[in-house]
């Protein structure tokens, strides 16, 4: 590859940790979208077991991820709201990872050179 495209997907790399881990943390805790559509109808009520809901509304029939206890779930690192930021860049690496790996197997290879059919003398 060329410098000028290792300097590209560089600068790209760094505009991507920079913003997953720096730029997470002022993100919205709570935010709008498909969570607060759900609650439409409900109360949220806070009791000794924690929050219960109230009415009728699609989140009372939400269940809990298969993956809600894994170690990334919700967008920290063992649920500790602090390590957003740390979230983020393990997650555009993993990404990148992943990603660099899929387009690493699927690149275009050169075909093999034909076998010379008679051999030089």
């Amino acid at each position: 590859m060329s410098k000028r495209l290792w300097l590209f997907f560089a600068g790209f790399a760094l505009v991507a940790l920079v913003i997953a881990g720096g730029v997470s943390y002022f993100a919205d805790s709570n935010p709008d979208g498909l969570d607060s559509a759900t609650l439409d109808g409900c109360q949220v009520v806070r009791t000794a077991h924690g929050e219960e809901l109230t009415g009728s509304c699609i989140a009372k029939n939400a269940k809990d991820h298969d993956l809600a206890a894994s170690p990334l779930a919700d967008y920290a690192v063992d649920g500790d709201s602090r390590t957003t930021g740390v979230a983020g860049i393990l997650g555009v690496l993993a990404t990148a990872a992943l990603a660099g790996g899929l387009f690493w197997l699927l690149r275009a290879r050169k075909p093999a050179a034909p076998a010379d059919p008679k051999p030089r003398t």
